[in-house]
């Protein structure tokens, strides 16, 4: 029976990042003998800016009841927003994770050799490849981003505007144990080999992060071979980039996690590399993490490394949630392709100082992928 993926291509670069991760996936399911079925589903901000509705009527329940991973694009194109000032293709990305309870957002952050980092006109090698390598996992249904907002209005005029913060013991025990399961499977911090889990918060200011900190204690202590590290925010932000060979797995609330990881995807190399997974108990949604860059769109130019890699995190749960080998076997090949293509840095985007193409590095992994 074969595992179905749906795609959600979206908007801007989304369709040509997505094409490319398929591309990917199909070099694999041949080399590895994988049974996957693509469906395409259309939807994002222009979907909405044509047809008045984010995607076509029940493209939500195919994904709730059909799917067994969904890859995603991105959603969003300037000037198109919904008459309440929400993201018009929103349905695609905060719409999939709320109503499939998709609570962790894992993040990794890995520097691969060959990888060079931008710092003010010129690429340099700043950080080297063996001192980056840790996981973000951030709280993903609630904080500020649950729909706690308002605002008040008299003539016409916005006066007011309250963003309510909410964090519950369920949301935060539930991703604080994702963290710490996830702890268990990898190899350690690189600094010291030791298996530990850092809790971000701002709880000597902030009630909410009072209770996550709390309830992080809670679950610390069902896991006596991993070390327990605390973090405020404003602090971790300049540790990781001074020191981001010390992290080895670090959990944090909704707003604070989108924030730390998009700086964690300097150390990488920007966010072209910056892949994310969105899990839930029963549903998962894998996706780059750059946005639909309007202004590259159509231009056959950006780096789709992050949904490459965004395809090894797809195929390593779908290992997992199977339990089949030849899924894991299939993430690390592709994981090895892209590693090898930086290495041998000629078939690298601009971001990363290069001149290919978006299609040409995409075929370059596959390429590798499938000669395995």
């Amino acid at each position: 029976m074969a595992h179905k993926i749906y795609l959600l291509p979206g908007d801007g670069v989304g369709p040509e990042v997505v094409r490319e991760g398929v591309k990917i996936i199909k070099a694999a399911q041949a080399a590895f003998g994988l049974s996957i079925e693509f469906i395409e589903v259309p939807g994002g901000a222009l979907y909405y800016k044509d047809h008045g509705k984010d995607w076509p009527d029940g493209s939500f329940e195919r994904l709730r009841d059909d799917s067994d991973a969904i890859l995603l694009g991105a959603v969003g194109w300037p000037g198109v927003a919904k008459p309440d000032g929400s993201l018009a293709g929103g349905s695609l990305v905060l719409g999939v994770r709320f109503g499939l309870d998709l609570y962790a957002n894992v993040r990794p952050t890995k520097l691969y050799p060959g990888v060079r980092h931008k710092i003010h006109d010129s690429f340099k090698q700043v950080w080297e490849p063996d001192k980056v390598d840790f996981v973000i996992v951030r709280e993903n249904t609630e904080d500020l981003y649950a729909n706690t907002h308002g605002h008040l209005t008299r003539g016409g005029v916005t006066e007011v505007a309250t963003d309510v913060r909410l964090i519950t013991r369920k949301g935060s025990e539930r991703v604080i144990r994702f963290a710490f399961e996830l702890a268990k499977r990898r190899k350690g911090a690189i600094s010291d080999g030791k298996k530990r889990v850092t809790c971000v918060d701002k709880s000597n200011v902030m009630r909410g992060c009072q209770l996550f900190r709390q309830v992080y204690d809670e679950v610390a202590t069902g896991f006596a071979g991993i070390e327990k590290d605390y973090a405020y925010i404003d602090a971790f932000q300049q540790w990781l980039v001074r020191q981001p060979e010390f992290y080895d797995v670090a959990v944090t609330s909704n707003m604070m996690g989108d924030i730390s990881t998009d700086l964690a995807a300097v150390l990488q190399g920007g966010m072209g590399m910056a892949s994310s997974g969105n899990i839930g108990e029963r549903h998962a949604m894998f996706e780059p993490i750059h946005g639909s860059a309007p202004k590259h769109s159509g231009q056959d130019k950006v780096n789709p490394t992050a949904t490459a890699l965004a395809v090894v995190q797809l195929f390593d749960y779908l290992g997992d949630k199977k339990g089949k080998k030849n899924y894991g076997e299939a993430a690390r090949a592709v994981e090895q392709a892209v590693a090898d293509v930086l290495r041998e840095g000629k078939i690298i985007t601009y971001d990363l100082g290069g001149t290919a193409k978006c299609s040409e590095v995409g075929s370059a992994v596959a390429s590798r992928v499938g000669a395995r």
